[in-house]
């Protein structure tokens, strides 16, 4: 009789066996960490033969965002989520909230299921009356929007009224009523709604702050996203627990004096960090991250610090050290302080000689591939067990420039044999003939990101230290440290890294793009930094919504489409961008019946819903015998389903007259148009279907303003090109095409660096940094089409 080993069993097979389709399970595979994770979920549920597929969806979601500081209690959980007791996302959430306070200790199995409405049936005519309140409440309102009504409004206050309810009795039930109350939906249903009237966007620079920068009213799931987090007095219950193959497990937690002496020197106020290295600029990720470290401190009303984390002096430069202030405050958020861990050198280095000391570090001999070696074959470096006296000596010597350089290392005497890489004995200092930007050249050791990262967390007294998955794993090393120097410890919170499609964000790979000059510098519009965002035209505003619409999730798998990050831009720019008139490819149109040297000055609206009787909302437009159109507006052969110009045909030019054209000039080829003619229709009887912009001669012979224009595109081919081996090869060739001739209204002559328009037709445009006296140059910096928005937010 053969026996099945179950360990042995292909994670794929267990997760289609689960539910999975079969897409996610493989992308699940990809992703190592969530696979383990999900194998053991499984195991644990004892479903290894299979279970219903809404169990094995909640399985997922467990392996995914189950609370790290308290694993100890996850196969509680799954009991109830296999017997179905959990049955609802709400309650699978509260579930969450609930063990992420409790953490590893213990907990009344009464207050977990009242917390997580174990037990409690809402039926579907609770359901049903509670709908009908809803509706009854907002009757006028949703007779006014019709099938405009925001549904994820409403679903959100049956959610108040009923947390447990089934959402997809909630959500027949809410279609059912709407059905009800407005009847069959109508062409009028999807117009686009009419909007306000805008004010005049005021043209004086303001330097932005977190204060001014609002953002857009979130859904009910992402109402305060900063709710997960505990308050400062609740930081004595464990962090994490850290298992040793040769001790006791470490419970990490703060005892109760150490937490008192912080909480006396905050005031019990939140103190986060936002602590970028400054080896280059910041990119879209730091932008979340600034939003939840200066996000957190502002919801609480706290302190937020902006450290620069500079331990490798090697990389640093000045340049970034300043690019970082000033974008930062860009984004519209103000330090309550800002420091650098170079601050703190004497006070890490004291502390490194107190680790000794207590005998947690030595002075190590190996080389980088001794060490490398030694970590893979899990064996202790010959001089782990040297006497603390000479530890000690040996660190002096290495603090006085005594030591050359690769010849020393301090590390920290963690555990060789643990299941956790980081705690393989890592480097605590190193040393390096380098001057240092900021502390100048004082030092010749540096201390290691693992080394310096928490004790300046704990000096600063940070309340919540938050960063990335991939520093996950460093959490034991983390608390270790602080544990090993009786320090406070800071609660850690990891969030998911965030992932753009199309582009690349590994500061290596956008070094080697800068240097090797395949983007022209940091600020590339191309470049998913914040300089070059802010250089395409992006505005903090839009920027900020974007991050904060994605939320503060631990799905560390997820790639975020660039049209949903483009939507927010469009958004933004649709409001302050005011509409002007340029032809990129223009094509000269003569109108034969308009006396030559007569020059109409037409009224342009700014705005789609400018009043006439506004001035301010209004631009002059001058309109000649002589016009311009887009090449592309103009065919040889018309067809239904084309409404631009043709032979004998009609178009409406924007803001003037209806034209037809009457005879079209042909180049030397026979087959190039170089010029047409045409009659226009003072009267305006006329009633085309097309419309087109044009730009016309402001005085007879005169051009048009001629400006330069630049329009970006995706920066990489594949959506994901750091899955590939050559990324460099699927560089867009058409990422950026320049156009150097197009025509633009006279109203942009006096159009400033920064300026935003809608070029209209063509999209959203910014003036450029380039841009002299002599020659305007502007940025395109999304198009007028929404494929994110049409999609769905």
């Amino acid at each position: 009789m053969v026996v099945k080993d179950e360990s042995s069993e292909k994670p794929l097979d267990l997760f289609l066996k689960i539910g999975l389709d079969e897409r996610t399970a493989k992308n699940t595979i990809a992703n190592n960490k969530v696979t383990a994770n999900l194998t053991a979920v499984i195991h644990e549920a004892a479903v290894t033969d299979g279970c219903d597929r809404t169990i094995g969806n909640f399985l997922y979601t467990v392996a995914t965002k189950f609370p790290a500081n308290a694993l100890v209690h996850r196969p509680t959980l799954l009991q109830y989520i296999v017997s179905m007791k959990i049955k609802t996302p709400a309650q699978l959430e509260a579930a969450f909230s609930f063990f992420a306070t409790t953490g590893s200790e213990n907990f009344e199995i009464n207050e977990f299921e009242e917390a997580c409405g174990v037990g409690v049936e809402v039926s579907a005519e609770d359901i049903e009356l509670t709908v009908n309140e809803i509706f009854e409440e907002n009757k006028k309102a949703i007779l006014e929007q019709r099938y405009r009504t925001n549904v994820g409004e409403l679903f959100a206050h049956v959610r108040k009224q009923q947390p447990w309810a089934d959402p997809k009795i909630v959500k027949q039930l809410i279609d059912a009523k709407l059905y009800g109350l407005l009847g069959e939906r109508t062409a009028a249903d999807d117009e686009k709604p009419i909007k306000k009237k805008k004010e005049k966007p005021v043209k004086v620079e303001v330097q932005t702050t977190a204060k001014d920068t609002p953002l857009p009213k979130p859904s009910e799931e992402e109402l305060n996203p900063f709710l997960i987090f505990p308050s400062p007095e609740e930081n004595f219950k464990v962090h994490t627990e850290i298992f040793f193959s040769d001790r006791p497990v470490l419970r990490a937690c703060n005892s109760r004096e150490i937490l008192e002496k912080h909480l006396k020197i905050t005031g019990g106020k939140v103190f986060t960090r936002f602590p970028p290295e400054p080896n280059g600029y910041l990119h879209i990720g730091h932008a979340k991250a600034m939003f939840i470290d200066f996000g957190l401190a502002k919801e609480r009303g706290g302190c937020c610090y902006l450290r620069y984390d500079d331990t490798n002096p090697e990389a640093e430069k000045k340049e970034y050290i300043d690019h970082i202030e000033e974008i930062v405050r860009w984004m519209g958020w103000e330090p309550f302080k800002i420091t650098y861990t170079s601050d703190y050198f004497q006070d890490l280095y004291d502390l490194a000689v107190e680790l000794i000391r207590r005998g947690h570090a030595y002075v190590d001999h190996q080389t980088p591939d001794e060490i490398k070696e030694y970590r893979e074959k899990k064996m202790n470096s010959p001089w782990r067990d040297r006497p603390i006296a000479e530890s000690l000596k040996l660190l002096d010597e290495m603090r006085r420039g005594m030591i050359d350089e690769g010849k020393a290392t301090l590390r920290m005497k963690q555990d060789m044999q643990s299941d956790n890489f980081n705690m393989y004995d890592l480097i605590a200092y190193r040393i390096k003939f380098t001057p240092h930007p900021h502390a100048g050249d004082k030092w010749c050791i540096y201390p290691s990101y693992d080394y310096a990262h928490c004790i300046v967390d704990s000096l600063e007294n940070i309340t919540h230290s938050l960063c990335t998955l991939e520093f996950e794993t460093r959490r034991a090393s983390y608390y270790w440290l602080l544990d090993a120097l009786g320090l406070y410890q800071p609660y850690v919170w990891e969030y998911s890294r965030l992932n753009v499609t199309n582009t690349v964000m590994s500061k290596r790979k956008l070094n080697r793009l800068v240097t090797e000059k395949w983007v022209d510098g940091w600020d590339d519009p191309r470049l998913m930094t914040l300089a070059g965002l802010r250089r395409r035209g992006a505005t903090a505003t839009a920027i900020n919504a974007f991050v904060r619409g994605i939320g503060i999730t631990r799905s560390d798998c997820s790639m975020i489409r660039l049209d949903r990050l483009e939507y927010h831009i469009r958004e933004e720019l649709n409001k302050t961008a005011p509409r002007t008139m340029v032809v990129l490819h223009p094509l000269k149109v003569v109108i034969t019946n308009l006396e030559a040297g007569l020059v109409m000055d037409l009224d342009a609206k700014k705005w789609p819903d400018a009043q006439t009787d506004d001035p301010s909302s209004l631009y002059k437009v001058p309109f000649s015998n002589v016009v311009y159109i887009e090449h592309t507006d103009f065919r040889m052969k018309d067809s239904k389903d084309y409404y631009g110009l043709a032979p004998g045909k009609s178009v409406l030019l924007r803001y003037a007259f209806p034209i037809k054209c009457t005879e079209v000039i042909l180049g030397d080829d026979k087959e190039t148009v170089v010029e047409i003619r045409a009659e226009y229709d003072p009267s305006k009887k006329t009633k085309p279907k097309g419309v087109l912009h044009w730009v016309a001669e402001p005085s007879p012979g005169v051009d048009p303003l001629k400006v330069e224009v630049r329009l970006f595109d995706k920066l990489f081919l594949s959506e994901n090109p750091v899955e590939l081996d050559d990324w460099l090869g699927d560089l867009n060739p058409h990422s950026k095409v320049v156009i150097q001739g197009a025509y633009s209204a006279p109203s942009l002559e006096k159009a400033a660096v920064g300026d935003t328009f809608q070029f209209e037709r063509l999209g959203y445009f910014v003036v450029d940094t380039d841009s002299t006296s002599e020659k305007l140059i502007f940025n395109r910096t999304v198009t007028l089409r929404d494929s994110y928005g049409k999609g769905g937010k």
